[in-house]
């Protein structure tokens, strides 16, 4: 009988694919069957988040649920970004548990899994060029990570400190990713790094230079992919030859998310972001005069300190003026190991509650009115997941999920969809062609 696993994934689509790359070496190389249920499983696995300071305190209540109720000689591993910052803490803090992975040491997992109390959180260590056996959560599309680490300096953010320096997978590796994954069936690529458009920096051998545009054009000439999505590229980053591959390849999506943190020029610059208000703005114009069915989505701190009533006025301006289709807003949350963890001008409580307020409120009359001018449409759907109710759930070109009534035969499958009911994150339709 094949040994049990469980592992839940805290954080973002990075984090999710570790995950998936840890399932694929545990499966190929320890025997392991990956579970739903913590309760049958001999191996335990939290693959963890640090960029927020809610999902590291997620970690210790989640563990504590699982020592009390595992079965016996269950074993407990944590993984990603919370480990790597932690590190021999968490076993201080833990004692049950049995191992800690770093985010950038993914392949070392059927390693420290026989080496009890093992600490494995190594930033400097290099899986650029790694060959990870193939395991995907969807059959219908497939992440590839194109680096790894952050060469950014934001003072919010402790990514680099638990990512280490960024690091371009050489592009064949990536290549050779994308052709299997299209051959047992994916028709969708899905990019991930910190700042995929700052691709081909840097790579840890002798490799060709190659650059994010260049890469976009070498897998787009992949048969049998439909689409090419990505996430995130740093507005920094958005030069014209960029934004007109965007625009003028027919296989990448036309869905960009473009992370502002603030619109205040000088709430940037307290952030190092490298740009201004005006250049993001600038690169909006550009992005929507070549590629005008765009849809844009953000990220958005508020309460970041320092910023004041005429800074977060400047958050909102941009919000009216871009006119996101989708935001991810957060009150600013000091995290360990940052520059910003220092600053003393911090913003009262109550203050940065009522921004995120008003943020989420200009955001959602904005998605209400976009939403609004979809009725009726017709969009190109590819269907990726059965959900409750028999219907079945995918996206448009520009990202708009999308479901109607129907069964697993429309799993994988392009149709177009015409519009029928509104609602603010799913709208409903019917299969029309």
């Amino acid at each position: 009988m094949s040994k049990k696993l469980f592992i839940e994934t805290l954080g973002c689509a990075m984090n999710s694919r570790d995950s998936e790359h840890m399932i694929a070496q545990l499966t190929e190389k320890e025997g392991y069957e990956a579970i739903s249920d913590f309760r049958e499983a001999d191996l335990i696995l939290i693959n963890t988040c640090s960029v927020r300071e809610k999902p590291v305190s997620k970690l210790f209540s989640e563990l504590g649920i699982f020592n009390k109720k595992k079965k016996p000689g269950a074993k407990i591993g944590v993984c990603g970004c919370t480990a790597s910052h932690l590190g021999e803490e968490i076993i201080k803090r833990a004692p049950y548990v049995n191992f800690v992975l770093g985010a950038r040491n993914v392949s070392k997992i059927t390693e420290v899994l026989h080496k009890d109390k093992a600490v494995e959180i190594d930033i400097n260590y290099d899986e650029s060029e790694f060959a990870f056996d193939d395991f995907r959560t969807s059959p219908y599309k497939a992440f590839i990570n194109i680096s790894i680490g952050c060469d950014k300096a934001c003072t919010y953010c402790i990514v680099p400190k638990t990512r280490g320096d960024e690091i371009s997978i050489p592009d064949a590796l990536i290549i050779r990713e994308a052709e299997r994954a299209v051959d047992s069936g994916a028709k969708e690529i899905f990019l991930l790094g910190q700042n995929v458009n700052n691709y081909g920096r840097r790579f840890s051998g002798e490799h060709e230079k190659v650059n994010f545009s260049e890469l976009l054009r070498r897998l787009s000439k992949i048969e049998g992919l439909e689409r090419l999505r990505f996430t995130s590229p740093h507005p920094f980053h958005m030069d014209d030859e960029f934004i007109e591959e965007f625009a003028s390849n027919p296989k990448i999506c036309k869905s960009m998310h473009m992370p502002l943190q603030s619109g205040s020029t000088k709430v940037l610059k307290d952030m190092k972001r490298g740009y201004s208000k005006e250049w993001f703005l600038n690169r909006v114009e550009k992005l929507r005069a070549e590629c005008p069915q765009v849809s844009i989505s953000t990220d958005i701190i508020v309460a970041f300190p320092g910023e004041s009533d005429e800074d977060f006025e400047d958050s909102l301006d941009v919000m009216r003026q871009v006119r996101f289709n989708q935001i991810f807003s957060f009150k600013y949350s000091a995290r360990p190991e940052t520059e910003a963890e220092h600053f003393t001008n911090t913003v009262d409580e109550e203050v940065a509650s009522d921004r995120l307020t008003a943020l989420q409120s200009l955001n959602t009359e904005i998605v209400d009115e976009i939403n609004a001018t979809s009725l009726g449409k017709t969009y190109r759907v590819y269907f990726e997941e059965l959900i409750k109710d028999y219907f079945v759930s995918g996206r448009s070109d520009n990202n708009i999920v999308i479901k109607v009534k129907g069964s697993d035969e429309l799993l994988g499958e392009f149709r177009d969809v015409k519009i029928t009911s509104i609602g603010r994150t799913i709208l409903t339709g019917e299969v029309v062609a």
